[in-house]
């Protein structure tokens, strides 16, 4: 094995993360019908915090309260229920995404594993827990709970930390967003692997080490 560590994101990375199913069981536990439309307004307040939450110029704190002021107000309840709501939600409807079991499975015993997300605390235990995956996992890192998230270098360097600082071109980060989940690994002196499963273009200027359309691909890349 090439490496002593692989880091993986969680969201898109390990796990589904159908946002606008989620919303949609939240809602319908409140009685209220969640369109398409409904998604689409709720996102176009919602993407630009996640930027703003990864470029550190919002808290997560933020982040939750602002995209769900309007259901907040509308509904007569707080941002935090919608919140809470909203992550056990995804939490019910959770589930890996196809060869992720299969790859950690495979990996284990044979290197170290770890996950860097940006995702939020409440979620992250849950997911890892039903789908029978906590085990193999030695560290999980929660921007959270750090305070900063990717690409911040602060979070990689709270991680690798954490890790035993092993020499870092023996560590493997894996991720489907080029801009924090790639551009924070290289920026840190990690190899990189992104998980374009959408067939993107490559990016000017971020170079991965790898680029895989699966995680399948993945596994026989590491496992070669």
């Amino acid at each position: 094995m090439k490496y002593d560590w692989i880091l993986f994101d969680a969201d898109d990375t390990l796990f589904h993360f159908d946002a606008f199913q989620g919303m949609q069981l939240m809602f319908e536990r409140k009685g209220v019908t969640f369109s398409e439309q409904d998604y689409l307004n709720y996102q176009s307040v919602n993407k630009p915090l996640w930027v703003d939450y990864q470029n550190g110029e919002i808290s997560a704190e933020q982040l939750k309260h602002i995209r769900f002021q309007s259901w907040a107000d509308k509904l007569g309840t707080t941002t935090q229920e919608l919140n809470r709501a909203f992550l056990q939600a995804m939490a019910d409807i959770c589930a890996p995404l196809p060869g992720a079991k299969d790859l950690i499975e495979a990996l284990a015993g044979k290197v170290r594993l770890g996950i860097i997300t940006n995702g939020f605390t409440e979620l992250q235990r849950v997911r890892l827990e039903r789908t029978g995956m906590a085990e193999y996992f030695e560290l999980v890192t929660i921007s959270e709970q750090v305070g900063v998230a990717k690409p911040d270098p602060m979070i990689f360097a709270h991680t690798y930390q954490q890790m035993g600082e092993p020499e870092k071109h023996r560590v493997l980060m894996v991720g489907d967003n080029p801009h924090s989940d790639i551009v924070g690994g290289l920026n840190f002196g990690l190899e990189t692997c992104w998980l374009n499963m959408a067939g993107h273009p490559q990016i000017e200027g971020i170079a991965p080490q790898y680029t895989v359309d699966s995680l399948h691909q993945l596994k026989q890349i590491l496992l070669a």
